[in-house]
This record gives C-alpha cells, structure tokens and sequence, in this order.
C-alpha cells in the first residue's frame, strides 16, 4: 500500500503551464498525485489509485522501490554533480557498461541523454554525421512512419506521424519521408504479432526509388508503437526493413523509449522480436521513471567511424550538460539491479498470457471496436463520438480515475502498460474496472 501521509492541496495552479494537458479541465477538477508506493498512486484526498501505466510508460519496478531510493540518496551525498565534457565519474561508465551487459548482442556503445525525445534527436544526429565521416555526405534523408510517436523535439515531431503533435509547429525537418503506419482492419481482434502488414515494409523501398538510396541516412521506427495507440508489428513487418536497409546502406533506428527494460519480457523489444537495429533509443524504464535520463545504444559500426583522425580532438560535437548525471546514473544502475534482482523481464514474459486474456475479455463491451496486445501492454478501440473525437476515451479515463484506477488515453484509444510487478489479482481488478467504466459510457 501507499504510504500513510495526510492529504495537501496546492493552493494556486495558475503558473504551471501543464504537458500535454486540457489545462483549463484539470485546473477546474485537479487531480492530484501526492504519494507512490509499489502499485498504486495516493491522491490528495487520500484515495488509492491502481496504477495501469506504469506512471507514464517508465515506472516498470514500481513505485518507491528502496534501492533506488537508497542509491540516489547516497550519490547527492557523495557527489551531486560532474561536468559531461572533457571530464567523467565512474558511475556514468558502470552504467554504460551494465546497459551493454543486457543489450542485445551487438550493442557496445552507449550515448547518454537526458529523455526520450533527446535521444531520438541524438541518434538522428548520429546516423547523419556517420554517413558524412564515412565520405557519404549526399545521406541525409530520413525516413519515419505515419503515426509514429518520437518525443517531440524538432526532430522527433518531424520523423513522427501524430497530426497533432506536427500542425501547429510550421515548416520542419527538410528530406522526411514516412512510411505508411501498420494499422490494418483485417487484423482487428489479433493477439499479439497480427498475420497481415508484412508488406507495407515495401513503401521503403519505394521511398528509396524515388530519391535514390544513396540519399537516405536512417529509418526510425517503434518496435511497438506505443504512444499512437498501441500499434503491433506485424509478422516478418521488422525483418524486411532491416533486409531493405541493409540492402542499401540506410541505418535502422528502434525506438525503445516504452519498448525497452522488460515491456515485452525480454531488457528490449530488439530482443524479443529477433530484429538487430543499428541504434536503438530507449529512456523511461532506464531509471524506473525516478530521474530524467535517455541514452542511444549504438554498434561499433556506428561508434568506431568516429574514432578517426588525432587523439585530442572532438569527434562528435553533441552532447548535453546533463550527459550521464551522476545521481541519474545512480538511479539507472539501481534500477538495473532491481530487474535483475526480482526477476521482473521474465516475470512480464510469464504474466503475458495472462494479460492477454484478461485484457481480450473486454471483447464485446460497449463501444469497443477493437483490441490488441503484446508482452504487458494492452490496448481497447473505442468507437468515436460522432462529431466529438476522443471525448469518449477521456471520459472513460475520467471515470476509472473515480474508481481507483489509472489508465492513459490517446485519441480514442484506451492504452494501459502496468508495472512489471503487477499480480494476476490486480489484473483482474483493473480489467474488470474498465469494464464497469466501459459498460456505463456514453
């Protein structure tokens, strides 16, 4: 349970300018998380909250977990911060080293960022300066996919394909093409990898005739897209974009900010799916959501292009101050040893059935057109509100909030991603929540 604390309420809530948020709803109606601890959330007014999330896809351990606490406790004390840029701290390389420890084979080298959307913009960085080091400078296209989700730096808003999260923002990114998004009707209802899609990997090599592929840096893609509504690859969809860009030189990108640490039952989605990329992104779960950090794993292929040229100088002129900050490190290694420790990537291997069923059953309930999953990540379709998109979904997460249970929505979809140390019985409550929610909207 959570920890025993008296309820606060803030008292002004003007000057907060909220991410991605009906500012004007919450600040009328807040809703108010002032503890944590394991599965659930308390509110301002005492409630418990079941957490469906993960908080925002990151806390994967759950919440308040002792040695992270304890570790980033003992790092302020010892040393707070180190500058990035021609200096280092052990720490930063442990935790370097412990990421390639569990990455897939193949995966030697690590960027630290301070996000997800940092690290998608570093590794789109990356893939065009290595072209440019290995005497290609003519490769600077690159190519995301309809609906994709990537942060939302210029870059990252620029390769994604959420309408919303690109309209208002002007001209962006020059040479940005996208493929198209894997989406298919005939595969509604699937469990997990859905039959049909395999060949929309083939826009690929459309995109590549038209501007040659000579002109083509990268292609990032989720392994699961996560953030557009819960999105599954279909079957033999990964393996022929990694034949085509092999086959013409073009960099593959997996973009594990949800994927990674344990969502599919295995440290990355790479992994679990058989697929090797040539950089994979990944953050959230890196630090269990607790401190801000990213980083973008990369091969020798990638990394060793750069080493050239005298000792002393700077290959790549990019980096951040907060590059592998020594309480985020702390946290990240922490982190690292609590998976490994309780046994949570296998545990979410083994609850997978499990969630599978469970969240399925809700076939059949008001409004829900269709449903998908993969590892410990679920997602419900509802049908739109005819006139009034996504007021049917919100009004659903308003509702299981009321009940104690936190679930996140994008459009019209319902998408829920719990903590790796949720138990069947909590499962069960929150399906059979949702179901309630669902069976009493609009």
């Amino acid at each position: 349970m959570a920890l025993d604390r008296q309820p606060t309420r803030p008292n002004d809530l003007r000057a907060f300018w909220m991410p991605f948020t009906a500012n004007r709803q919450f600040k009328s109606a807040p809703r108010m998380f002032v503890a944590a601890d394991g599965m659930y959330y308390t509110t301002s007014d005492g409630r418990q909250v079941l957490d469906g999330t993960a908080g925002l896809w990151c806390c994967n351990a759950g919440h308040r977990r002792p040695r992270i606490v304890q570790a980033i406790q003992e790092q302020a004390e010892e040393l707070d911060y180190a500058p990035a840029f021609q200096m280092g701290h052990p720490k930063a390389f442990e935790l370097a080293n412990r990421l390639v420890d569990i990455a897939p084979e193949g995966m030697e080298h690590v960027f630290f960022t301070n996000s997800g959307s940092e690290a998608v913009e570093t590794a789109l960085k990356i893939a065009i300066a290595w072209h440019r080091a290995r005497g290609d400078a003519g490769r600077t296209r690159l190519i995301g996919r309809e609906r994709g989700y990537h942060g939302v730096n210029f870059g990252g808003i620029s390769v994604g394909g959420i309408v919303n999260n690109r309209r208002v923002f002007g001209a962006l990114l020059n040479g940005v093409d996208h493929l198209p998004h894997t989406h298919l009707p005939e595969n509604a209802w699937s469990r997990g990898q859905p039959e049909h899609g395999a060949h929309l990997a083939d826009e690929l090599e459309r995109i590549a005739a038209l501007h040659g592929p000579e002109t083509i840096a990268a292609c990032i893609v989720e392994p699961v897209a996560g953030s557009t509504g819960v999105l599954i690859p279909p079957k033999g969809y990964l393996e022929r974009l990694r034949e085509i860009c092999t086959r013409h030189g073009i960099l593959l990108i997996f973009d594990e900010v949800i994927t990674g640490f344990g969502r599919l039952g295995a440290p990355f989605a790479t992994q679990a799916l058989g697929v090797m990329p040539d950089m994979i992104t990944c953050a959230k779960g890196l630090t269990n959501g607790v401190i801000p950090m990213g980083a973008v794993l990369t091969t020798p292929a990638v990394h060793d292009a750069f080493m050239q040229g005298p000792e002393h100088l700077i290959e790549l002129f990019h980096g951040y101050t907060y590059s592998g900050n020594p309480i985020a490190s702390a946290a990240g290694i922490a982190t690292l040893e609590t998976y490994a420790e309780d046994g949570l990537f296998e545990r979410a291997a083994e609850l997978a059935p499990y969630w599978e069923d469970a969240v399925h059953s809700l076939k059949g309930r008001r409004h829900v057109i269709d449903i998908r999953n993969m590892g410990l990540i679920g997602a419900v379709e509802l049908e739109p509100i005819a006139g009034a998109p996504t007021q049917r979904a919100f009004a659903a997460f308003l509702a299981a909030y009321e009940k104690g249970v936190l679930i996140r929505t994008t459009g019209d979809i319902i998408a829920m991603s719990p903590p790796l140390i949720i138990e069947k019985a909590q499962i069960d409550h929150l399906i059979g929540t949702l179901g309630e929610v669902l069976d009493a909207l609009d």
